[in-house]
């Protein structure tokens, strides 16, 4: 085996290295045979999603093989986001490689090796964070609740009946993930009118249309890096927001704005996560290669689609016969839609989700993102199709079954409210620990499938030895047609509306917390340095960044009309304007502007009161814009 991987890597360039070739002596073999691979990087993932990026040479590494594999490298702990934690007089923090998922060589294609006339490449060894000898960072609270998962359920395969599975068939329990991507592309310093795109996008006028020039050739050549490095891209395809192209004076498609998708095959739980990082990072270099912009923001454009990163779930168990059999799946697909297990995992994603939504939703982008009318989900309630020969279609819901009547393994979870700036590692510690709590009681209550699909679909009001009694978990309804906004909050809960509030969730549900900490998994040392985290880069960015670019928006709205060509609604119009403009940006002796009381909050650290007030500038920011939409096109004459 070992020969054939070294001839297929002599004729081709290299791009990942599975877990056997982790070692001293073939790691020397492949490195001497590749002159291109230049640099090796040992990639960690702190608390915020961010991955390190150092330049080892090559030489320096092979130097100091043995040591690099074993005791890893050194940073400073104030490179890496995990305050409380690291300190200025303990900020030592080393990073020890993951042998447990592939690595693989990050090309930089402008920077050829002369004498292989090959892209100059960085082998990236993903890496664990490790402070006073404890692990701290998000790659290794993912290994831990992987473990944690598998070792409870096969506990739970010995002590329980669990379908028609026998504890000694069992190799090994397999968490399994998968992400789908969504994403902005544009030609750099070019925007199209927000109207345009608004009308585009109710139109669906580009929805699953065909790509062109380098558009299309950007995807092509990202699908194909995608296979290069074993993701198994499954699909790519425009999205429901974008216009069409203009054609410049030199021929070429120019004030280019869409929406794609791309997708790729599912993959343990850990290595799905890896695969997620490294998809966005090919897909924007490709891109960028192209002349094209790529944003993963989830709402970069306010009043247009925003861009969502789907996460499945599901769980296998592999037996030692070599097949695969989905925990989810029913005994019977024609019969009942889940498994006891499924039926647990569904149960206890859902009534634990406020405190998993913290790791889904973080920023202020996310939240720009999670508001009605735009596919987006924000109410706890799932969706199983209207019965088991239709499969799920509700896109409202926060969770879909998905399923497929002669497919087992195919039934799943998709979890619609990630975003691809969410940290898919937290995100996936968070929602298997919530999965794991709820598989337990089903499988210890020795409830049928029935019985726990009766209990699933409890009205409000209804108790539940495991669900909330005032609550509904399922609607195979538009929840936002369907429901007014009283009946949603009654029933599916209220949702959090900024980051602070989502982040309150932890301390406000200290059972739903307690959860998240089982089996060691999220600490409290590291929950609270995740809520500090976060919590530092929202009030930074509110402050700093989205406060200041509403001043520049408010001080935009200048008035239009002259002393002719105006009449009383011109006038009526910009009175009410102008008072919002005031009440914005202009403080007086007396009263303080809303911005300004915004700083006074976020200077005395009170941030229920920075919450509240961020609320209330983004509804008169909204207002002031509708407004002066209105007005600007009542202007005949300027």
């Amino acid at each position: 085996m070992n020969d054939t991987v070294y001839s297929y890597y002599e004729s081709e360039p290299v791009y990942i290295i599975p877990g056997e070739m982790q070692n001293v002596q073939q790691l020397k073999s492949l490195l001497s045979k590749n002159p291109e691979i230049k640099f090796v990087s040992f990639a960690g993932i702190d608390l915020r999603g961010n991955d390190t990026d150092e330049k080892i040479p090559v030489s320096t590494f092979l130097e100091n093989i043995e040591e690099f594999l074993s005791s890893g490298i050194q940073t400073d702990g104030s490179s890496v986001v995990i305050p409380g934690i690291a300190s200025l007089n303990d900020a030592r923090v080393d990073m020890i490689a993951d042998t447990g998922v592939n690595w693989y060589v990050d090309y930089n294609y402008e920077h050829r090796d002369i004498s292989s006339e090959r892209p100059v490449g960085t082998l990236r060894i993903p890496s664990f964070l490790i402070h006073n000898g404890k692990k701290v960072d998000s790659r290794s609270i993912l290994r831990r609740a992987i473990d944690y998962f598998k070792n409870e359920i096969e506990n739970l395969i010995k002590t329980c009946n669990v379908g028609d599975i026998s504890p000694d068939d069992i190799a090994e329990i397999i968490p399994l993930a998968a992400t789908e991507l969504e994403f902005w592309v544009k030609t750099p310093n070019e925007q199209a009118e927000f109207e345009e795109l608004s009308v585009s996008q109710v139109l669906q006028e580009q929805y699953w249309k065909r790509t062109k020039s380098n558009v299309r050739t950007a995807l092509e050549k990202s699908l194909m890096l995608l296979e290069k490095y074993d993701l198994e891209p499954e699909m790519g395809h425009k999205e429901v927001g974008g216009v069409t192209a203009k054609i410049s004076e030199e021929g070429k498609l120019s004030h280019i704005m869409e929406q794609l998708e791309i997708d790729w095959k599912y993959n343990n739980a850990a290595q799905a996560a890896d695969n997620e990082l490294l998809a966005r990072i090919l897909i924007k270099e490709t891109f960028r290669r192209q002349g094209l912009e790529v944003t993963f923001m989830a709402k970069p454009m306010e009043g247009v689609a925003g861009s969502g990163e789907h996460t499945h779930l599901s769980v296998m168990a592999r037996l030692k016969d070599g097949r695969m059999v989905n925990l989810f799946a029913p005994s019977d697909m024609k019969k009942d839609f889940l498994s006891p297990v499924g039926w647990g995992a569904l149960m206890g994603l859902l009534k634990n989700y406020e405190a998993v939504n913290p790791f889904v939703t973080s920023s202020n982008d996310a939240f720009n993102r999670l508001k009605p009318g735009f596919e987006a989900p924000v109410c706890i309630v799932a969706s199983l199709g209207h019965n088991v020969e239709v499969p799920s279609r509700n896109r409202t819901v926060l969770a879909g079954l998905v399923r497929d009547m002669n497919k087992p393994l195919s039934v799943r979870f998709e979890v619609r409210a990630p975003n691809p700036h969410t940290n898919t590692f937290l995100a996936l510690a968070a929602m298997y620990q919530a999965m794991l709590d709820g598989i337990k009681y089903a499988v210890t209550s020795k409830k049928t499938s029935e019985e726990l699909f009766k209990e699933f679909c409890k009205k409000a009001g209804k108790k539940s030895p495991y669900l909330e009694k005032d609550r509904e978990y399922r609607s195979e309804e538009d929840v936002f047609e369907h429901y007014t906004r009283e009946e949603r909050e009654k029933l599916f809960g209220c949702p959090p509306a900024t980051v602070w509030e989502n982040l309150c969730n932890l301390s406000k549900y200290p059972s739903k917390r307690e959860v998240l900490s089982r089996g060691d998994v999220f600490d409290s040392a590291l929950l609270d340095s995740y809520v500090k985290a976060v919590s530092l880069q929202w009030s930074l960015e509110l402050g700093e960044r989205i406060v200041i670019e509403n001043i520049e928006e408010v001080r935009k709205c200048v008035k239009l009309h002259g002393k002719e060509g105006f009449n009383d609604y011109d006038e009526e119009l910009w009175t009410e304007i102008n008072g919002l403009r005031h009440y914005l940006v202009k403080s007086s002796l007396r009263d303080k502007s809303l911005f300004a009381r915004i700083k006074e909050a976020l200077s005395d650290k009170n941030y229920d009161r920075v919450s509240e007030l961020q609320l209330e500038m983004a509804e008169k920011i909204a207002e002031l814009r509708k407004l002066y939409l209105i007005y600007k096109r009542n202007i005949i004459e300027m």
